[in-house]
């Protein structure tokens, strides 16, 4: 009996040094620039008369092409994308436009990609505008300054 008091003190004293002393919210932060970005977004779409949905998640995104198929995505499924990635000020910070298509599992991309992408199929094309949370949150990621909203165009060419 002793060992199973033993056992019980020590797991409750665990689990109780895991939980914040002040009961704050460790998700605070990126609710709060999550609101900011969707407030940059809406703006962004309405000035620049973009029909873009909001998707439960927080992106933005507008079907141009649905595509056709019915592949059920997994983090596993293989996509081939021609793709540009810019900032909401223009500025092209990475494309496949003239270069080689990205072939890579969904799994593996930024998680606005793995949100948005599902919405097409093969030979879709889709536009997303993406949070920051979704991309690179508030890291510096080459050309890309923290807390960046990005804006892609994608076109699936393939996905298995």
């Amino acid at each position: 009996m002793k060992n199973y008091v033993l056992v019980l003190f020590i797991a409750v004293f665990g689990l109780s040094s895991c939980l914040k002393k002040d009961n704050t919210d460790p998700y605070a932060d990126a609710k709060v620039q999550l609101a900011k970005d969707t407030t940059i977004i809406r703006k962004f779409i309405t000035d620049n008369n973009i029909p873009a949905i909001k998707d439960a998640s927080g992106i933005f995104y507008q079907i141009i092409e649905p595509g056709s198929g019915n592949v059920t995505y997994s983090t596993n499924t293989q996509i081939e994308a021609i793709y540009t990635g810019k900032l909401l000020n223009g500025t092209i910070f990475d494309t496949s436009v003239g270069k080689a298509n990205l072939k890579i599992a969904l799994g593996k991309v930024i998680t606005g990609w793995q949100i948005g992408i599902p919405l097409i199929q093969k030979g879709g094309k889709i536009r997303l505008i993406i949070p920051s949370g979704y991309a690179y949150g508030n890291q510096i990621v080459g050309g890309i300054p923290a807390n960046s909203i990005l804006d892609f165009d994608i076109e699936l060419v393939n996905v298995q």
